[in-house]
């Protein structure tokens, strides 16, 4: 079968009637779009990476706002979507409506738990994959002092930034770390500018390395740092490319992994409970030819022998969402 993709924008999905024949699986994009050069384009290339391998077609939706959630999973369903993949936490109020009616359809939600018997809860790890990049933060730096930059303040993105401040602070205790995040509302997921200008306070501090957790909005914390000759760090998907010689690393965060294998396993998929993090390989960083130059072999093997003794238990690091609370930083 030639690879086909149901490209559907949100009016069009959302015109979806009941009986149309779809057995495809399909993909809900969160807000800030599949080319958001992040968590959304993460989860995209995983539905690519699956169509390449298998042939298959799939369904998918890109929203405009937060109203067409639901009616979005109740069209998939009831087109015969098997299984409907949601990228992102804002799905799951809307999914713990729409779950039960339609028992014989099997969903994914990534970043949130859904208690439902037909529904696969993916979560990681991200304090895990953020304490790998602070240290290497840390060993980079030469003023001593870093920065985060999230998008909406939430426990999710301060989970990110508690992580990565222990990271950093394991290699120097004495270290600064500033954190600043871009807002309150989804429009925090999409705003480069303020990016830019947080990115530009915390230089003006002294932070010489800057860790973006904020979607599309990291895509001007990126842009700046670059441009003002300072480091940064990209999340999700792998940013190095963006800026090479620029970018420090990128917190692998394989959105791409758990929407491929939810597709994989299609209308069987196994539902319940999925953690993924350093031990199976749901976080890391990124080193490739684009940030190779910046990242020195003891810098590699501290990482590294970090990541080992995280995968081996025997190195635990503090997770913000376990009691909203953080050794490392105050928010």
């Amino acid at each position: 079968m030639t690879m086909m993709h149901k490209l559907l924008g949100a009016s069009a999905a959302l015109a979806l009637t009941a009986g149309a024949a779809m057995a495809d699986p399909a993909i809900l994009f969160d807000l800030g779009g599949k080319f958001d050069k992040s968590f959304n384009e993460s989860a995209y290339n995983g539905a690519e990476r699956w169509a390449t391998e298998t042939g298959g077609s799939y369904a998918e939706v890109e929203i405009q706002s937060d109203a067409q959630r639901e009616q979005a999973i109740r069209r998939f369903a009831e087109s015969g979507a098997n299984p409907i993949v949601m990228a992102g936490f804002s799905w799951a109020t809307p999914l713990e409506k729409v779950a039960a009616d339609y028992p014989d359809t099997s969903f994914t939600i990534i970043d949130m738990v859904v208690d439902a018997p037909n529904v696969r809860s993916v979560v990681f790890n991200e304090h895990e994959g953020s304490y790998l990049v602070g240290m290497m933060a840390a060993m980079a730096s030469e003023t001593g002092t870093v920065s985060f930059v999230g998008g909406m303040d939430i426990p999710l993105i301060r989970k990110f930034a508690c992580g990565y401040a222990q990271g950093v602070l394991a290699v120097n205790p004495d270290a600064t770390v500033i954190a600043n995040m871009t807002g309150t509302t989804p429009a925090a997921w999409n705003d480069p500018v303020k990016g830019s200008e947080l990115t530009l306070a915390q230089i003006s501090q002294g932070s010489d390395v800057v860790f973006a957790a904020a979607g599309g909005t990291g895509v001007g914390v990126l842009q700046t740092a670059a441009d003002s000759d300072i480091l940064s760090i990209g999340v999700d998907a792998n940013q190095n490319y963006l800026h090479p010689g620029q970018v420090l690393t990128s917190m692998l965060k394989r959105v791409d992994n758990a929407v491929y294998e939810a597709f994989m396993q299609g209308e069987a998929l196994e539902t319940g409970f999925n953690v993924m993090g350093v031990a199976n390989e749901g976080v890391g960083y990124a080193l490739d030819e684009f940030n190779a130059d910046l990242v020195t072999a003891e810098m590699q093997a501290t990482v590294d022998a970090a990541a080992a003794d995280i995968a081996a238990g025997t190195l635990s690091v503090h997770d913000y969402s376990s009691d909203e609370s953080c050794p490392a930083l105050t928010f």
